[in-house]
């Protein structure tokens, strides 16, 4: 039995999530910064987290690679970037969205959290890559609500 993948992406939809720009520095110097909700933490010690990035990604090279990398929990007041850097092309980091973190990586201003990582391994996953981070550095925000998303729209608590 075949699975009808519009069906399959609909039934996986039904998960809320939370909304991560990712960022990292390109081998040019830019900022770049890209919407993915497949953020999961896999283990404390080593402290290690991962998230999944589409092979045909048009920053593939950026993102497949990068010593460090951050991931960034989005807020709420966050919908704004999560559109913007979810799109083709329209990734460079808007100056006044982020300030380096500690290793380099572009630091989302007012994020709930950001994991700063360094690169631990990558996995092949079907149409995507699993990139796992070790993590260096984290900052969090003491107060805000999360920016979800289920069955392709964003959502609040409660």
């Amino acid at each position: 039995m075949e699975l009808d993948s519009r069906e399959l992406r609909n039934a996986l939809g039904r998960f809320t999530t939370g909304v991560c720009v990712i960022s990292a520095v390109s081998e040019a110097g830019q900022p770049l910064g890209l919407t993915a909700n497949s953020f999961a933490s896999v283990s404390l010690d080593p402290p290690l987290v991962l998230w999944s990035l589409q092979n045909n990604s048009d920053v593939f090279d950026v993102f497949a690679k990068p010593r460090y990398f951050a991931i960034n929990v989005l807020a709420k007041e966050h919908e704004g970037h999560s559109g913007r850097y979810a799109k083709k092309g329209d990734h460079l980091l808007d100056p006044d969205h982020f300030r380096p973190g500690k290793f380099g990586a572009p630091i989302v201003h007012d994020a709930l959290v950001s994991f700063e990582c360094e690169l631990h391994a990558t996995h092949e996953g079907g149409d995507h890559l699993i990139i796992v981070g070790r993590v260096r550095d984290v900052q969090t925000r003491e107060d805000g609500e999360p920016l979800l998303f289920y069955s392709g729209n964003y959502r609040n608590l409660g």
